[in-house]
C-alpha cells in the first residue's frame, strides 16, 4: 500500500492520499455520476466529495435524501453524549466517538465527505467518514455554470484513518494544513499557516496531539469563497491504529465556529469499542 504521507521533498508537505476513483453507477459518466451513491458499501451510503473551484472547495451536491440526521439513540449511535443535550457521532470503522451541539447534522457512519483537486476532479485530496455538518446550506453557488447548485457548509467534523503515519503529532501536522488547502485555498499553498503540535488529552483520557492551521488572504472570487481553519487531533484507537479527528470551517464570517466550541467538541473525543466495518 502506498504511503499516504509525503516525503520531505514534496512541496508544501501536505497530506496526499493515493488517487481515489469514485465508483460510477452502470452507464454513468461525467460529474453527475461521481456524486451518486458509493457502490459496494451500502445502499444508503452517499459519496460526499466536494468539487473545488476558483480557490475554494464548494459544497458537494450530495444526495440529501440519504443524509438524514442520525438521532443519538439510534442503533448506529449507541453511546450517550458527554455534554447534556448534544449529539454523539460514532465511527464504527475506527472505533471512535465525539459529541456535537444539537444544531449540527449527524450523518450515517458510511457517508464519506471530502475535497477533490480543483485541477483533477477524480483526485480526492483528503476526506473522512461519519461526518457532522454545521449549517450545511450556509452558502450556495453554481460554480461551473452547469445549472447544478452546490451547498457550502459553514463547518464540518469527522474522523479518518492514518495508515502509514509514525505518530499522532505527524498525523496532525500533515492533515491540518491539507484540510485548509483543500477546502479554502486551492491552488495556493502559501496561504496556509500551521501551528506546532500540542499534546492533548480528552475528557475520557484519550491522549494524542492536535495542530491548528488557517488560511489568510484567500481572494473573494465568489460570494462563498474566503478564509478557513482546521484543527486535527491524532490519537490511537483500541486496536492501536493511528486515527484522526478533523474539524474545519470558515472564519471571519457571522456565525463561524469559534475556538472555544471547537475545543469543547474535541474534548469529547473518545474510544467507542473495537473498530469494525459499519
Amino acid at each position: 500500500m502506498e504511503n499516504p504521507y509525503p516525503q520531505p521533498d514534496r512541496p508544501g508537505g501536505l497530506y496526499q492520499p493515493p488517487p481515489f476513483r469514485p465508483p460510477q453507477e452502470p452507464g454513468g459518466r461525467g460529474r453527475s455520476s461521481r456524486k451518486k451513491v458509493v457502490a459496494g458499501i451500502c445502499a444508503l451510503t452517499a459519496l460526499a466529495v466536494t468539487a473545488a473551484a476558483t480557490g475554494v472547495a464548494l459544497g458537494v451536491r450530495e444526495n440529501r435524501a440519504r443524509e438524514a440526521a442520525v438521532p443519538p439513540a439510534s442503533a448506529a449511535d449507541p453511546t450517550k453524549p458527554q455534554v447534556a443535550g448534544w449529539k454523539t457521532v460514532v465511527n464504527p470503522k475506527h472505533g471512535t466517538a465525539f459529541d456535537v451541539p444539537p444544531q449540527w447534522e449527524v450523518l450515517e457512519p458510511t457517508v464519506f465527505s471530502g475535497h477533490t483537486d480543483s485541477k483533477d476532479r477524480e483526485k480526492v485530496l483528503i476526506g473522512h467518514t461519519a461526518p457532522a455538518f454545521y449549517k450545511s446550506k450556509w452558502c450556495s453557488i453554481d460554480a461551473d455554470g452547469d445549472g447544478q447548485v452546490s451547498d457550502v457548509r459553514l463547518a464540518n467534523v469527522g474522523t479518518k484513518g492514518a495508515a502509514g503515519a509514525k505518530n499522532a503529532a505527524e498525523i496532525a501536522e500533515k492533515e491540518a494544513p491539507t484540510w485548509v488547502y483543500a477546502a479554502y485555498t486551492q491552488p495556493d499553498k502559501s496561504a496556509v499557516k500551521t501551528d506546532k503540535p500540542v499534546a492533548y488529552t480528552t475528557r475520557s483520557g484519550v491522549s494524542g496531539s492536535y495542530v491548528k492551521a488557517r488560511s489568510t488572504g484567500v481572494p473573494r472570487t465568489n460570494h462563498c469563497a474566503g478564509d478557513g481553519q482546521a484543527v486535527v487531533f491524532g490519537f490511537k484507537n483500541s486496536r492501536g491504529d493511528l486515527v484522526s479527528w478533523d474539524f474545519y470551517g470558515r472564519t471571519g464570517v457571522p456565525g463561524a465556529v469559534d475556538d472555544a466550541l471547537i475545543m469543547r467538541v474535541l474534548s469529547t473525543v473518545r474510544l467507542a469499542g473495537d473498530p469494525k466495518e459499519p
